[in-house]
């Protein structure tokens, strides 16, 4: 099968190529996907996890990528609650080969099905930036109808779907991002917007939960605009600057089939959009790695066209 693989941690983006590997073997309670559509991270080369297995031991060549969708082709042993054929979308081992590959293998606990008439792509976008989203608001924001919540990189994967689900829950929302970034921030339901290239972080006001994903400086001015006993969380690194009068809580995302399907459930009844940004073949996927023109919403490598007949 072919795959993208990075080979030398040195080399960076250098060394992301387009490989022959082999095809995967299903352990206990895997399954192994043929992938359709597959996103990705791009600091996923600074994570231990892309060079290392769970024992520290190097693991390289090896694929990244950890969101997917597309088709379970075969059952590890014990494997139960998936079929062969079935549609499924989910996320793929951190410390394992991941989905920017013609078939990987899964764990099956880490995927859910995929609904008839989602597209691979669309369902793609989902996995990390919506369970990202869910847990850093509900889980560990405690975020509650009537709060006010502002979410930086409103216009992002991430942001776009936290912007959202805000909104659902009935909360107020700041967003924060680029001036291009406003219109659709907007649209998606954001109150206020705040310009960080030309605006003041400051004046949007306290917010009973402050989401960032930026990191950096704009993290550290973040804790200053948490309420008192509000919630400052974060995806990017544990926060130096602590809320006076609150909390801050650094997470890494957890699979959740649970989550998933009801992610699932309102992609399909309309109540959520992922915002698609660039679609990429699979040869193309190192170059979608490169820093580059800030383009809204999460960029999708197509691995595998859909074909008539297919149950995918």
């Amino acid at each position: 099968m072919q795959a993208i693989t990075v080979r030398d941690r040195d080399a960076g983006l250098g060394g992301m190529s387009l490989t022959d590997m082999p095809y995967p073997h299903a352990a206990e309670n895997d399954v192994i996907v043929r992938v359709h559509a597959a996103g990705f991270t791009r600091g996923e080369l600074d994570w231990p996890a892309t060079w290392t297995d769970r024992a520290g031991h190097d693991r390289t060549p090896s694929v990244p990528g950890h969101e997917l969708s597309g088709v379970v082709v075969e059952l590890g042993y014990g494997t139960t609650g998936l079929s062969v054929g079935q549609r499924v979308f989910g996320l793929a081992d951190w410390a394992r080969n991941g989905s920017l590959a013609e078939y990987t293998a899964v764990e099956a606990r880490n995927l859910a099905p995929l609904p008839a008439d989602i597209d691979h792509t669309v369902a793609a976008a989902l996995p990390i930036s919506g369970l990202t989203a869910w847990q850093g608001l509900f889980d560990h924001g405690r975020l509650t109808t009537g709060q006010t919540v502002l979410i930086h990189g409103a216009a992002g994967g991430v942001g776009s779907i936290a912007v959202q689900l805000a909104r659902e829950a009935g909360a107020r929302v700041i967003g924060t991002g680029r001036a291009s970034d406003r219109d659709r921030a907007l649209a998606l339901g954001v109150d206020t917007f705040i310009d960080l290239q030309t605006e003041k972080l400051e004046d949007a006001g306290e917010a009973d939960v402050v989401f960032d994903v930026i990191g950096g400086d704009i993290l550290d001015r973040s804790a200053a605009l948490v309420r008192r006993g509000g919630t400052l969380v974060t995806i990017t690194m544990p926060p130096k600057v602590q809320p006076k009068d609150g909390r801050a809580v650094f997470f890494v995302v957890e699979p959740d089939r649970a989550r998933l399907t009801d992610l699932a459930a309102r992609l399909r009844d309309g109540r959520l959009k992922p915002v698609v940004g660039a679609v990429r073949p699979l040869a193309e996927a190192p170059s979608a790695f490169a820093p580059g023109k800030h383009t809204p919403g999460k960029t999708i490598v197509r691995v595998t066209e859909d074909r008539t007949g297919d149950r995918s």
